[in-house]
């Protein structure tokens, strides 16, 4: 029988935050794609925490839209609370978070998708990679790769495309459990695709089983809110897109509580363990360490006599209320009873139980740094399927495989963030170079340059490149360059003018408790001052310009961390003289004499393609590292890029 065949430049399987990005920048690059869903109801859903941002997520929302992404437009236009985590430490660690309405985030992003040229959405499941072999380059061996063609999904219909990306999220032979129920559904009873992970397997991809949890949803009319602390927004809203009016986020934003679970919770879930599949051994996969279940909890932290828990509504038009911090596989009669002995809960009602959900996903050592599979051409992998947690991570994977899938189809050379540009560069360069045996969070800790990577300078750092890219419009470019210009003026203007010791001066400085002058001192060796600030000087600079309070901010970060950041950039150039020495993936290091045995497997493994990513595989040291410069130096050219 002839079936459907259709062809497309990228195909796009999944429709979750990193399928959302991948199609939309693929499509905004100008490329005929197509992004399956098992349901047009779930693109862009929020199935766990009603979220976006956080600590370090929000620096990779911020990078998102810096490159030109849409999760910060769309959290802007959805959000219902937004705070500024840790604004009382250094600009370094400050992250945006905001609570979403979960609905209208989901349909705003449909909305999009489905009003962004040269994009089609299509409900199906696809089942199988399409995949011929890859012709070897001129002058070389043939390869043992294959590539790309396209996809068919389960009624045999095929689609073809020179790039596919995979961002399946967690519903590859999903699996729901809570005590002894256990259902072969993706989140929120959604259809799981059961068949890809087989195709995967013929192709020879490693796959692996991962698991994550969510708590209940309860109803808000059953809860007392009146025994819990009410959890309150900023004042001032700072908006996630550098393209959003900070006038329009202003607005009556939602509550959230904070409660705690007690000796009598703890009781609870300690007497039914044996209850739970998580430690009954019914749940095979590995959950994530940094958003453990309550069953967890207890067992790990038997010191602690009470955990968070934060209440959340889950959106403006609905009475369902998140339990955060209390994600659960324990059976329903348990979770009645542990839930009612948290303060405010006494009475609660369960609109959907507490679960945990199994899910398979990738080894990401089979991909390059661009996200492409080192044995499929043209095939990318993206979120989820390559064993991240968070809807943020998800996020920023899905736009840079979407950027590259669609330079692949262009013919031009693919992108590579590096871990001193973004925190999608350390993500990514944490995934696909260390061995996780977990769902993989970003922490501020993983980034070792994080001083410059901070969360206001993203459009500094990554907005010249999406211009470059095609992502970024001319307007955005040049009011990003305006900005800059308008940085650099003032800087120089704070460091070149002096006051005096005037008495006006000496008793603003007393005023913050900061030494007095005893003779003239240049603004900018006030600002630097602990005490003081940019703003705090304003009375006394009368010469002063007019700067929006994002310019401003800027000059404040960057005189006052000066040292620190010049001492972070020598550093990053130090990095990137190993970055910048280019490998042959294809290289065999069985050549090399003086490498250890372990170092020429992980090598041949890994494929790296600079001295800088392999000095960070685990099993290769340092003095590895020094056999492989010298040997670079007497290897001909032809086998180095």
């Amino acid at each position: 029988m002839a079936g459907t065949e259709e062809r497309y430049d990228v195909i796009v399987v999944g429709a979750g935050h990193a399928g959302c990005e991948a199609a939309l920048a693929a499509a905004r690059l100008g490329l005929e794609t197509i992004v399956f869903t098992v349901s047009v109801d779930s693109i862009a859903l929020m199935p766990c925490n009603p979220n976006i941002g956080g600590s370090s997520k929000g620096h990779i929302v911020r990078e998102v839209d810096a490159l030109g992404g849409e999760m910060g437009k769309n959290i802007d236009k959805t959000f219902i609370q937004s705070k500024m985590l840790n604004s009382s430490k250094g600009p370094a660690v400050h992250s945006l978070r905001a609570q979403a309405d979960k609905q209208e985030y989901t349909r705003q992003m449909r909305r999009t998708l489905e009003n962004t040229q040269h994009l089609t959405i299509r409900q199906a499941e696809v089942c199988e990679l399409l995949t011929e072999d890859a012709a070897g380059e001129e002058g070389r061996e043939k390869t043992d790769r294959k590539k790309i063609r396209g996809v068919r999904t389960e009624s045999g219909a095929v689609y073809y495309a020179e790039s596919v990306i995979l961002a399946t999220g967690v519903y590859l032979k999903a699996r729901c459990i809570y005590g002894e129920v256990s259902t072969c559904t993706g989140p929120n009873g959604l259809q799981a695709a059961n068949k890809l992970t087989d195709s995967l397997l013929e192709h020879g991809i490693r796959v692996r089983r991962f698991k994550t949890g969510t708590p209940a949803r309860v109803d808000r009319r059953s809860i007392d809110f009146s025994k819990m602390e009410e959890q309150f927004g900023d004042e001032k809203v700072i908006p996630f897109s550098f393209t959003t009016d900070p006038l329009t986020v202003q607005i009556e934003q939602a509550s959230c509580w904070l409660t705690y679970t007690n000796e009598k919770t703890h009781a609870i879930i300690r007497a039914n363990l044996h209850r739970s599949p998580l430690f009954s051994g019914t749940i095979e996969g590995t959950g994530p360490r940094y958003c453990p279940s309550i069953e967890d909890k207890v067992v790990k932290f038997p010191d602690k006599d009470r955990h968070q828990v934060f209440v959340e509504p889950e959106g403006n038009y609905t009475n369902e209320m998140y339990l955060g911090g209390m994600s659960s596989s324990l059976p329903e009669d348990v979770q009645v009873a542990m839930y009612r002995t948290v303060p405010g809960l006494e009475h609660v009602r369960i609109v959907r139980n507490a679960y945990a959900i199994e899910y398979d996903c990738i080894d990401p050592n089979q991909l390059y740094a661009t996200l492409e599979f080192k044995a499929i051409e043209g095939l990318f992998g993206a979120g989820q399927i390559n064993g991240s947690s968070g809807y943020e991570e998800a996020a920023g994977q899905g736009l840079l495989a979407g950027i590259n899938a669609a330079r692949r189809v262009q013919k031009k050379e693919m992108i590579v963030l590096k871990r001193s540009e973004a925190y999608i560069g350390v993500l990514i360069d944490d995934l696909v170079t260390k061995e996780n045996y977990e769902p993989y969070r970003m922490m501020t800790s993983r980034a070792e340059y994080r001083l410059l990577l901070r969360q206001d300078n993203a459009d500094s750092r990554l907005t010249p490149l999406g211009y470059e890219i095609g992502l970024i419009d001319e307007e955005r470019y040049r009011k990003l360059c305006q900005k800059e210009e308008a940085v650099r003026k003032e800087i120089h203007r704070l460091e070149t003018t002096v006051i005096g010791v005037s008495k006006e001066v000496q008793d603003l400085l007393r005023q913050y408790g900061s030494t007095i002058l005893k003779s003239g001192a240049t603004l900018a060796e006030l600002v630097k001052r602990p005490e003081l600030s940019y703003e705090a000087l304003k009375c006394v600079d009368e010469d002063r310009p007019f700067l929006t309070e994002e310019v401003a901010n800027q000059v404040n970060i960057q005189i006052k961390y000066e040292g620190y950041i010049k001492r972070q950039q020598q550093q990053v150039n130090q990095f990137h003289k190993l970055e910048n020495r280019r490998l042959d993936p294809d290289f065999d290091y069985q050549q090399i004499r003086g490498l250890r045995r372990e170092a020429i497997q992980k090598l041949n493994q890994y494929k790296p393609i600079s001295i800088g990513q392999a000095s960070r595989i685990s099993g290769v040291s340092p003095a590895d590292i020094s056999v492989l410069l010298v040997a670079m130096e007497g290897i001909q050219k032809e086998c180095f890029t």
